[in-house]
């Protein structure tokens, strides 16, 4: 029954991976024992050219305009290719330098500097958000009820507990978003249109606070502006701008140059991806322009990077929060954040719109693989796997038990659900164990 309701969930333009969701059978070929490889498996050359037949295929017909795939092991590129061209314009080739819109993949980027003031002590993950942010000591849950007439009305009711800082980073705070779904308070924030005008983290948490949460905190997992809400957190906590604090803790000596909210010089927007022209809206109940630059830097979904920038990024998590010498995460920080938050014992509920998926659990910012899931045969990976995506299609997957990670960068928002859970299916094929 989960399983099913997580399919029809799909539908409303959910910013997630779906590969664990989806059984292999919709693409009428096996997983069979691609599900929890033993360690120690490598990748078969001729295997990895199916991934390059998919993809030449999906941009032959028209499909997709380009895409890049990186598959890397053991620290070196196993699968590096290119396809397609950055827009159908320009027709310029793709390249490593190439910038993509990464919607919710930013969010992964915000969780790990989120997780160096946890680490430097400016937060604590059991602190009220309202201690930082005190227009967050009056927010009410919206329940919903029926009035005499059986008509559906939103029931403002006090939190049973303060939300925390570990609900924001885990998304049970009760903050939504407003363009899926179809209850009161998704509908509440809807009219109360929160995107209106030029406005700075601070005046947007404002605005949130303004609004019912959808549950109460802690009670289950409801994707939205959590990230919004923490990042403005961190910039109280340090005294810095978020994108100020990014490049001092993570981007700067990660060397991820052209990995930003705005992109206003010529060059790099000449190196900007563009979907395909009938592919254009991205559905997230607000317009995406990184080349108009605005006040709201969105910890949730606003940044551009490259294949380049981002998996030193990915590397930087598949090392444990370290990369060519530098500690970004102490161990057990790191730890902290890929464990499972929200699993048995934890209290959260899991509902129609559990976008991390059947067999995933959720850390601190990160989907995390604890079990098969109910999908016969399970979906490819392995266990302790990190994942997230966005609504562009960039998609990322840390498999430590192989020392393995792969990143997909493309601007495909309709096609992203099929082109993710194939692309995943078929890097897994390609292990021999």
């Amino acid at each position: 029954m989960f399983a099913r309701k997580c399919l029809r969930a799909l539908s409303f333009g959910a910013l997630l991976t779906f590969s664990a969701i989806w059984p292999a059978a919709a693409d009428d070929f096996s997983s069979e024992g691609s599900f929890d490889i033993p360690a120690g498996a490598r990748f078969n050359k001729d295997k990895l050219a199916r991934i390059t037949e998919f993809f030449n295929n999906e941009v032959a017909t028209g499909k997709i305009p380009g895409a890049i795939v990186l598959i890397q092991q053991h620290g070196k590129p196993v699968y590096h290719e290119f396809f397609g061209v950055q827009d159908t314009v320009s027709k310029a080739p793709m390249t490593d330098q190439t910038i993509f819109r990464l919607f919710s993949m930013t969010k992964a980027i915000t969780a790990v500097v989120s997780m160096t003031l946890v680490q430097d002590g400016k937060i604590k993950l059991d602190d009220p958000v309202s201690k930082f942010i005190p227009s967050f000591a009056n927010v009410k849950v919206g329940v919903e009820k029926k009035d005499a007439d059986g008509k559906p009305t939103l029931d403002l009711v006090p939190p049973n507990r303060p939300m925390t800082v570990k609900d924001l980073m885990t998304h049970t705070s009760g903050v939504t978003y407003g363009f899926y779904g179809d209850s009161l308070v998704r509908k509440a924030y809807k009219a109360a249109d929160i995107y209106q005008g030029d406005f700075d983290l601070a005046e947007f948490a404002e605005r949130i606070a303004k609004l019912p949460l959808h549950n109460q905190p802690g009670g289950l997992w409801q994707y939205g502006h959590s990230t919004d809400i923490l990042a403005r957190v961190m910039e109280v906590a340090s005294g810095k701008s978020l994108f100020q604090l990014e490049k001092e803790k993570l981007l700067d000596p990660l060397g991820m140059k052209d990995t930003s909210f705005f992109v206003t010089e010529p060059d790099r927007m000449k190196r900007m991806a563009e979907p395909m022209p009938n592919d254009s809206d991205f559905r997230v109940g607000r317009e995406n322009d990184p080349t108009k630059v605005k006040k709201w830097e969105s910890a949730s979904g606003g940044m551009v990077s490259t294949m380049g920038d981002y998996a030193h990024f990915v590397q930087m998590l598949l090392n444990g929060g370290t990369y060519e010498g530098k500690t970004y995460l102490k161990p057990e920080i790191f730890k902290m954040m890929a464990t499972d938050q929200i699993g048995p014992g934890s209290g959260v509920d899991r509902d129609y719109f559990y976008f991390p998926g059947d067999g995933f659990g959720f850390g601190l910012g990160l989907a995390v693989r604890t079990d098969a899931g109910n999908a016969k045969p399970p979906p490819p990976g392995d266990i302790g796997e990190l994942k997230w995506d966005g609504a562009s299609g960039c998609y990322f997957v840390v498999d430590p038990k192989e020392d393995m990670f792969f990143v997909l960068m493309e601007q495909t928002p309709s096609q992203r659900q099929r082109i993710q859970r194939r692309m995943k299916l078929l890097i897994y094929e390609a292990m021999e164990k």
